[in-house]
């Protein structure tokens, strides 16, 4: 069975994306950003940036039915070395006790300069036997 649901988001429709799919037993949540009713929030902040972007994020997979501590891997797309480590900060306050695998990349540039970050989040919704 497959899941998939939407944000709202200005470029889910117009791209032909879902913000998050449920497949089997994992979770894919598209790259999230700082856009918060249509407007990128946190100009110039990083780590806030970083922070709504997860928000985001973690708010698809519990319509999912899932949470932090099934996030099992992170992505950050980072434009500038100068945002890594807020950005890294911002990933530790949501994830440190969770320690999902993760990469943080420096990209070029997002779909608008005053973006900083992106994220995505894989998660797994099976039973996890200790």
């Amino acid at each position: 069975m497959i899941e998939r649901i939407s944000s709202g988001g200005p470029w889910e429709e117009a791209f032909g994306y879902s913000r998050a799919v449920l497949a089997g037993d994992m979770a894919f949540v598209s790259g999230c950003t700082s856009v918060v009713d249509g407007e990128v929030v946190h100009v110039g902040d990083a780590y806030e940036q970083a922070r709504t972007a997860f928000q985001v994020a973690l708010w698809s997979l519990e319509r999912l039915g899932l949470s932090p501590k099934d996030v099992v891997r992170t992505r950050m797309y980072v434009t500038g070395a100068e945002h890594v480590e807020a950005v890294g900060r911002a990933h530790g306050s949501l994830f440190g006790d969770v320690r999902p695998a993760s990469s943080l990349l420096l990209v070029a540039g997002l779909i608008d300069p005053r973006m900083l970050v992106e994220v995505e989040v894989d998660a797994y919704a099976g039973e996890v036997i200790a």
